[in-house]
């Protein structure tokens, strides 16, 4: 069976094992999913490309630790992570996520490009946005998100549709 017809779980099993030239094609398969992600989150392409190299570097140092779960959940996991820890390092601790959201707001506004439907994405609190671009950009079903938030399906289906009404509102509000 050619690499291109294994599951995301049958291939991450073998980079477990230690084959590495079969994350290539992980990496085809999710590393736009993984930019997106980052980039929706923080605002900064170029950071984005940073953290997503970190997040696949640590899919390597991290391998022996994945318990063939769903490998997504795992990614996505490590993703968030990586944007935390990055945060966490690299600023003052006052200078949270939200912080920078606002400022990358304030710098696109000149841009005439950038949709009122991204502007009110970012708008919202980090965690409603995380949810949102998770789920309904990077496609990731309700069970994934409630492997990688720590939390249950129904929890995080509430809290989709609650972010879902606060991204409508603010929307909206900007029209």
């Amino acid at each position: 069976m050619q690499l291109t017809e294994q599951t995301d779980e049958a291939l991450m099993k073998k980079v477990s094992e230690g084959d590495l030239d079969v994350l290539t094609e992980l990496f085809d398969r999710h590393h736009l999913h993984v930019f997106n992600f980052l980039q929706k989150m923080c605002g900064d392409t170029m950071l984005s490309e940073d953290l997503t190299q970190d997040v696949f570097y640590k899919v390597i140092k991290y391998r022996s630790t994945y318990n063939n779960g769903k490998f997504v959940s795992w990614l996505f996991t490590i993703a968030r992570n990586s944007l935390k820890t990055y945060f966490s390092r690299k600023h003052t601790p006052h200078q949270e996520l939200e912080e920078v959201r606002e400022q990358k707001i304030d710098s696109q506004d000149n841009h005439e490009d950038y949709s009122q439907l991204h502007r009110a994405l970012h708008l919202l609190e980090t965690s409603d946005r995380e949810i949102l671009v998770l789920n309904k950009l990077n496609g990731i079903r309700y069970q994934e998100l409630a492997e990688i938030l720590g939390s249950t399906p129904g929890a995080v289906k509430t809290r989709v549709s609650r972010a879902l009404k606060k991204l409508k509102t603010v929307y909206l509000e900007r029209v």
